[in-house]
């Protein structure tokens, strides 16, 4: 039935209550993982549906049809329903496409520019300082090599040497993990469903509390650590604005400051597995299972229009 195809357009609605309760009772490293590979599964099921639905609709024209040679006209249920569903879905596919490629070229020429902005500066292992008033600090992940820990002098004035300290391990930590990769993903999957966009907010808190974590565990203290994350972020609001930024530059402050300085305060993580896990994993499964079978039903009505014996 293509009721199996509309499934999985509907399941990504479950996925952020059980993204906002695993980024807070489960590991961040791990929770991180599992909210991005749900998210980025869900997103794949949803273009595949959506590029399957179109079916019905563009075997309607005849130079398609004549492509696959059909002997007869494809019946996948209802005509008008069917037909329906696929023009929409087809709309929606193509709306799609326009958002991703559009949102993308804008991430890369914001990336371009953020590059641009410190190409001349030198830097050691990885640092750069940037002259500049207005406290910032993020990691810039390469172009094509390894990325860079952008500091600016308003900051490094913000902080004593050991909040400082905290703050360059973080953003390394963030370097060190690729969690720019994490947020891309989390990003992707957002242009492609409402639902999945929901989510995106959850794995930028994932990485930021995991980079948390790392900076605790590299300068050996969480109560300081928690310090450096809220006074940079006392700083940081008094400065202005920096418009333009892409989402994959993580930064010191971004997120909900006052929930990570919570967690930094309180004990450290240790579930690495929560029923929220498992129910994301069983999520993406019913997802994967209703595309597969959703398509093999389809594929079988093609083969009938083709005059062939359907398939087993």
């Amino acid at each position: 039935m293509i009721a199996l195809l509309l499934v999985p357009l509907l399941l990504p609605w479950i996925l952020p209550p059980l993204a906002r309760r695993a980024a807070g009772r489960v590991r961040p490293a791990a929770a991180l993982w599992a909210i991005t590979a749900a998210a980025g599964v869900l997103a794949v099921g949803v273009v595949a549906c959506l590029g399957v639905l179109l079916l019905p609709f563009a075997l309607t024209i005849p130079p398609v049809a004549a492509l696959v040679h059909l002997t007869q006209p494809l019946r996948a249920g209802p005509a008008h329903l069917t037909l329906g569903v696929s023009a929409l879905a087809a709309g929606i596919l193509g709306v799609t496409v326009v958002i991703v490629v559009r949102r993308g070229l804008c991430e890369a020429r914001c990336l371009r520019i953020a590059h641009g902005a410190v190409a001349h500066l030198p830097h050691v292992a990885g640092l750069c300082v940037l002259d500049d008033p207005r406290p910032d600090a993020y990691a810039l992940p390469g172009l094509t090599g390894p990325g860079r820990v952008v500091v600016t002098s308003g900051m490094l004035r913000s902080l004593d040497p050991r909040e400082g300290e905290v703050l360059l391990a973080h953003e390394r930590a963030h370097l060190a993990a690729r969690h720019h990769l994490f947020l891309a993903v989390a990003q992707l999957a957002g242009w492609c469903h409402p639902a999945l966009a929901a989510v995106v907010p959850q794995v930028s808190f994932a990485a930021e509390r995991a980079a948390d974590e790392s900076a605790a565990s590299a300068t050996g203290s969480r109560t300081l650590t928690a310090h450096a994350v809220g006074r940079a972020a006392l700083a940081t609001n008094r400065g202005a604005d920096r418009p333009g930024r892409s989402v994959l530059v993580a930064g010191a402050v971004t997120g909900p400051v006052p929930a990570r300085v919570r967690a930094l305060l309180g004990q450290a993580p240790v579930r690495r597995i929560a029923p929220a896990v498992l129910a994301m994993a069983l999520l993406c499964t019913a997802a994967g299972a209703s595309s597969v079978a959703g398509a093999v039903w389809l594929h079988r009505g093609v083969e009938i229009a083709q005059g062939e014996r359907p398939s087993d």
